[in-house]
């Protein structure tokens, strides 16, 4: 948990999928929330936590079902608001003394519904400010359950076909509840339900980026004193804004280790080193590390292999130059929010696999460093709004997420030097048509794959026998899943022409429009 500054939202998981877009809005508020898994819930920490409202999320289980997940019962004693979304409506029901009936999933008779629903109102309730101004209001249910008898002192306020008791409350208590789940997008109005109820509960929307900027420096100052530290800088988001974090509290104790690896898009190391260390003065030490990577990835093929090899030769090439710096305690990560979600199952152990691209896997214990994470509170939205602080350029926070293995999985099969010089430019020119066509910012990630293929072409009156490529482009709101961006066919005839004319040793150009699932963003 942070420092005890900002108010605070307390989110108990009960295994809904988007329980990480209920915490996303709520920062999208200026309110300070934190997610924990039921399990770990309880009286002592609710009192200790102190937040000034609760949510309880939606979830796979059944109420009706003997074990199934519960809210601390002391939570309802303390006078804290609390909004329950689907099964968290179930919840407050059972453990309130009303009744929930199973549906034909959970083995009983009621209707279950899923997908889009339209719920009219029942009265008037300040949480609903500002919907139903045409009558109804467009939701989206998902449950199997539905609540048959509203708990004492609850009132209904807004009802669907298949759920007679779609959004409900006792207005003493400050307790809602609504069984639909507004945190997603096929809920126009969620984001107004959620600010009525922080409104309701009294945050001042004091969580912002130039507050949390002065926090994190000085704690920061706090835990480094005036030992070193060492940041594996990658270039991503992420690794960027912790280093320019970090150097504005400590300055010249922070030492950042660049490797390159000879797998960058094009000009990626120039830009990078030249940024930190031309203009934000920071202590950068570029690790040309091309003919050692590069060597060792000859004849590889298999895609876990080549990935292996890259992720060790990492390691040891970051400890070989971090070895070089004297009294150096602490490594820096931009581990962010979710990757500390994701690190607790919902069993409350151990993930099966924690995210790898935002540490360098095994050095903290390996070398006897103790970790900085100061984005370790932060989604990805708010990484960026704290660069923009900082001051890094937009055209760098706001670029797209490149992998740790870089272009070696965006060539499948055998890397070459010629594969590799091929891949950045036709990437290169991917890009800049994106960008010439304003539609950069409305893409999550987009890049360019050369295949393990060669095929026949015409090129004036000569035969051409050259690689093909595919260009990859996805919308995405955490990369967990994706759908392929719908570009114009005119978007892209002009683009394979481009890189056809401009590309010598491409001549064949495919769009890749497989979503994720079934298919990676990546290629490998």
């Amino acid at each position: 948990m942070t420092d005890q500054i900002h108010d605070r939202l307390l989110i108990i998981d009960f295994g809904s999928q988007v329980t990480q877009l209920i915490a996303r809005r709520l920062r999208e508020l200026d309110v300070y929330c934190e997610i924990h898994p039921y399990q770990n819930v309880d009286a002592d920490l609710i009192r200790d936590m102190a937040p000034k409202a609760v949510i309880l999320s939606g979830g796979p289980d059944s109420v009706t079902r003997d074990g199934s997940p519960r809210a601390p019962d002391a939570l309802f004693d303390m006078g804290i608001p609390v909004l329950g979304i689907c099964y968290g409506q179930q919840v407050m029901m059972q453990q309130l003394g009303g009744l929930v009936e199973g549906g034909k999933i959970s083995g009983g008779g009621g209707t279950a519904e899923f997908g889009r629903a339209f719920v009219t109102p029942e009265g008037q309730l300040n949480l609903l400010d500002g919907w139903f101004g045409d009558g109804k209001e467009q939701v989206w249910m998902s449950h199997g359950d539905h609540v048959s008898k509203l708990a004492p002192g609850f009132e209904v306020y807004g009802t669907s076909p298949n759920a007679p008791y779609a959004i409900t409350a006792d207005t003493t208590r400050n307790f809602y509840a609504v069984q639909f789940h507004p945190e997603v997008h096929h809920t126009p109005k969620g984001a107004k339900l959620y600010e009525n109820f922080v409104r309701l509960a009294g945050f001042a929307g004091d969580w912002t980026m130039g507050a949390y900027r002065e926090e994190a420096v000085q704690r920061i100052r706090d835990q480094v004193g005036n030992k070193n530290v060492i940041c594996a800088l990658s270039g991503g988001v992420d690794s960027s804004v912790a280093a320019a974090l970090i150097h504005e509290a400590v300055g010249d104790q922070l030492t950042c280790v660049f490797v390159d690896h000879g797998l960058l898009r094009k000009n990626e190391a120039e830009e990078v080193v030249g940024m930190f260390r031309d203009h934000m003065n920071l202590q950068v030490i570029h690790a040309d590390e091309t003919e050692l990577f590069l060597g060792e990835l000859e004849g590889q093929s298999d895609p876990e292999t080549k990935r292996k090899i890259i992720g060790r030769l990492f390691i040891d090439v970051f400890q070989k130059y971090a070895d070089q710096i004297e009294g150096a305690e602490f490594l820096a990560q931009g581990t962010l929010y979710p990757d500390v979600i994701e690190s607790v199952s919902f069993s409350g152990g151990p993930s099966v696999t924690i995210k790898s691209h935002h540490n360098v896997g095994g050095l903290p214990e390996k070398m006897g460093l103790k970790l900085v994470e100061p984005l370790r509170e932060l989604f990805k939205d708010e990484v960026r709004a704290l660069g923009r602080e900082l001051g890094l350029p937009d055209h760098f926070i706001g670029r797209h997420p490149f992998p740790g293995p870089g272009l070696a999985i965006r060539c499948p099969g055998e890397i070459t030097r010629a594969k590799l010089d091929i891949l950045r430019e036709a990437d290169a020119v991917y890009i800049d048509q994106i960008r010439k066509h304003g539609l950069y910012d409305e893409i999550w990630q987009a890049f360019c794959a050369i295949l393990p293929v060669r095929t026949v072409g015409v090129m004036g009156d000569g035969r051409t026998y050259d690689y093909a490529c595919a260009l990859r482009a996805v919308t995405s709101v955490d990369g967990m899943t994706a759908d392929y961006y719908p570009f114009t066919h005119e978007f892209l005839g002009e683009t394979a022409t481009r890189i056809i004319n401009e590309v010598p040793g491409i001549n064949r150009v495919t769009y890749d429009i497989t979503s994720k699932p079934p298919g990676t963003i990546e290629w490998e």
